[in-house]
């Protein structure tokens, strides 16, 4: 036979399992993200690299820079006018 306390202590196990999946949290809705990934793209497709651009980011290829070091000389090598700078 089962006490009166056990049985008020099971429901009260149940009710904690079951309203733990109450208070999980819930997966962002699907629509959202794919009409946020079709956005950034379009983003990045509006843009358009200049030659000078294209040309730096070749030099920082073969010299196998990366990183903030890559930022920073992309940033030297435009302003000192593609592929010119050190």
């Amino acid at each position: 036979m089962i006490t009166t306390s056990a049985r008020i202590a099971a429901t009260a196990l149940v009710s904690l399992l079951l309203a733990s999946s109450a208070f999980a949290q819930s997966a962002a809705p699907a629509t959202s993200a794919p009409a946020t990934k079709a956005a950034s793209t379009e983003k990045k497709a509006a843009k358009t690299r200049t030659s000078a651009s294209l040309e730096c980011s070749k030099e920082a290829d073969t010299k196998g820079i990366h990183g903030k070091e890559r930022k920073k000389f992309m940033s030297d090598c435009k302003k000192n006018g593609a592929g010119k700078s050190t």
